[in-house]
């Protein structure tokens, strides 16, 4: 038993440093805005100044419409397609599945510098076809749609794993009793992927009005005003405003926790029972005459979503000069060659993510597991608090841990601290990302049960040697999978870099960032080439992993 109160008590240590402490000095930074000073008077002193504001009022609008927005977005995108994969013999549909993922993939500040590139006024799109759609991409409708394209796959995925679940078995049964098509879809096939819908709807929801990304890039010529924005401004514009940044960021946290108590408020009570208990393959339906427009309609998401930002990417990297078009004389692979020059800062960047994702990827998989381990087997009283530690960053936006991590670690009572070292990225990427190995390491100890445990400490191992024997062999291709995804999602984090990085310290999202501000787009546009394909290829290798874990 000690052994199991020893592990369970590193666990809620990691757990307090990773994700608790910055989360208490946000409020408390809130609450009394003199913390800094070293004071706790004039509690919510700051408040009535910016919560009364009517800029306050404003962000808090701007970023429910743009996640509104893009909710729309994605439902009008990825609930048709996903019931059409779900339900029907799409041809080709595996290929569409893989490339439905790349804009999931691809960050979205990356994306939105692609659609820049590709649609701004004598942008590539005007280039070869005579339209300026300049216009469209800088406004509130341009920004929605950017981030919608980007967002989707996440409705897409959800719809159609759901519906191919029932498949078409159920509505089958209700045309029997004299339902016709439309309404047997209407009436049994949607109410059973409603939950799926909702949940997938509100994730597209909760990841739009976290992101910061795009709205950094397009917000200021679109006239689109957020709360991501608006805090980072507070935190690196004269003069700084922390207790004005920490309440903007308890606004952002109970949006995200709203949507996540909605969501849950929705799946209640919306579980259905299906199935006999005996496996029944899928019953897809045969497209018939519609097999030609429905590929012409994943075509067409295909080549807007992917094909095209991902084109303009690449264009860019392959351009010398951005005023010289694309012309073949201007075709280079100088920016590429720049990126692996010793000398050069585009290697330190790129060694520095690769180091720092690294990391993450060994940090966030120990605690992971320790947490996982602590969870599934319920095998200390603080189970539901280790739960709900591990699983808060999910609803944590990236510039609200961000803002944390400076109040936390920026105190003069430390001895020693983190901030102004690398350290400080390391902590904060394992903080936004320790959800990954959690769930990827829970779902395998949920299969594999607690009895070859057990029969392990019957015959006298310690917990910490069951589950070094016994737990982890069984749960390492889950894990693996998880700490591959971290270590990709890592490697190209913006908003935390920007707000945490010393000096002197340089990633692959600030380079590309920094290239583009001081107009050396090739460049940029180059490694976020190279970050992209990294992240792809570790993405395909946790998907090859996780289907290889024990069932």
């Amino acid at each position: 038993m000690k052994s199991i109160y020893l592990l369970a008590a590193a666990t809620l240590a990691a757990l307090a440093v990773l994700v608790a402490l910055p989360m208490a000095f946000v409020a408390l930074q809130a609450v009394f805005p003199h913390l800094g000073e070293g004071s706790l008077r004039d509690p919510f002193g700051a408040w009535p100044a910016t919560l009364g504001s009517p800029g306050t009022l404003s962000l808090i609008g701007g970023t429910l419409k743009l996640g509104l927005g893009v909710a729309a977005v994605s439902a009008a995108i990825g609930i048709p397609l996903g019931a059409l994969r779900g339900l029907f013999r799409v041809p080709l549909a595996r290929m569409w599945d893989l490339l439905f993922l790349v804009p999931f993939l691809l960050p979205p500040y990356i994306a939105a510098l692609s659609w820049t590139m590709a649609l701004q006024p004598r942008g590539y799109l005007e280039q070869l076809t005579g339209f300026n759609l300049g216009p469209l991409l800088f406004s509130p409708a341009g920004v929605t749609l950017a981030m919608g394209l980007a967002i989707f796959p996440v409705v897409y995925f959800a719809v159609s794993r759901s519906m191919a679940a029932t498949g078409a078995r159920m509505a089958d049964v209700a045309r029997v009793f004299g339902a016709g098509p439309w309404r047997a879809f209407v009436r049994v096939t949607l109410p059973l992927a409603l939950p799926a819908i909702a949940a997938s709807l509100l994730l597209a929801f909760t990841l739009a009005i976290e992101e910061y990304g795009v709205p950094a890039a397009l917000g200021s010529q679109s006239g689109v005003a957020v709360l991501t924005t608006a805090i980072e401004r507070r935190l690196a514009d004269w003069p700084i405003d922390l207790p004005g940044a920490s309440l903007l960021s308890l606004v952002l946290v109970a949006l995200a926790l709203t949507a996540y108590a909605v969501q849950r408020a929705a799946l209640a009570g919306r579980g259905f029972e299906t199935t006999t208990g005996k496996p029944a393959p899928l019953a897809r339906v045969e497209l018939g005459p519609w097999r030609a427009p429905v590929l012409l309609g994943f075509a067409t998401v295909a080549l807007i979503a992917v094909a095209a930002p991902l084109a303009s990417m690449l264009a860019a990297a392959l351009t010398r000069n951005v005023s010289g078009g694309l012309a073949a004389g201007n075709l280079t692979l100088a920016n590429f060659a720049a990126l692996f020059d010793a000398r050069g800062d585009a290697w330190v960047a790129l060694s520095t993510s690769l180091s720092l994702a690294s990391g993450t990827a060994l940090l966030a998989g120990a605690v992971g597991l320790l947490a996982a381990w602590c969870i599934a087997g319920r095998h200390v009283r603080g189970a539901a608090l280790i739960d709900a530690l591990a699983l808060l960053p999910a609803a944590l936006p990236g510039v609200v841990v961000g803002v944390g991590l400076i109040l936390a670690w920026n105190q003069p009572f430390w001895p020693a601290t983190p901030y102004g070292t690398w350290a400080i990225l390391l902590l904060s990427y394992t903080c936004l990302l320790l959800p990954y190995p959690v769930r990827y390491v829970g779902a395998a100890l949920a299969q594999i049960g607690a009895n070859l445990e057990a029969a392990a400490r019957v015959h006298g191992a310690s917990a910490a040697r069951a589950l070094r024997r016994i737990v982890l062999p069984l749960v390492l291709p889950g894990l693996a999978a998880s700490m591959l995804m971290v270590f990709a999602v890592a490697s190209r984090e913006l908003v935390t870099s920007l707000l945490l990085a010393p000096a002197g310290v340089q990633t692959v999202s600030i380079f590309v960032w920094r290239q583009f501000e001081q107009g050396s787009v090739g460049e940029g546009m180059a490694m976020a080439t190279v970050a992209v394909a990294v992240s792809l290829l570790l993405m395909l290798g946790a998907s090859g992993i996780s289907r290889r874990q024990p069932r």
